[in-house]
């Protein structure tokens, strides 16, 4: 194994979005050093099974309007 070509594995604090935190082993930073999270596995969507459409600037009901003669109902 080559001499000083590998970054440095130490121990850093995780921070979730609740504020609980884990320490784990990372190359991220320097030792000690804390990874705020601003998405995390208990609260987005793709882990929780919780979707919420947002509506900005009415996109979402022109979609609705334009493709409401499929005669697809929608769940929202």
């Amino acid at each position: 194994m080559k001499d000083n070509i590998h970054p440095d594995y130490h121990e850093i604090t995780v921070v979730m979005t609740d504020g609980s935190e884990f320490k784990t082993r990372s190359t991220l930073g320097k030792e000690g050093e804390t990874l705020r999270l601003d998405i995390d596995p208990k609260s987005h969507p793709a882990w929780t099974g919780v979707h919420r459409l947002v509506d900005s600037g009415g996109q979402l009901a022109k979609f609705k309007k334009r493709f409401d003669s499929f005669g697809i109902k929608s769940s929202t």
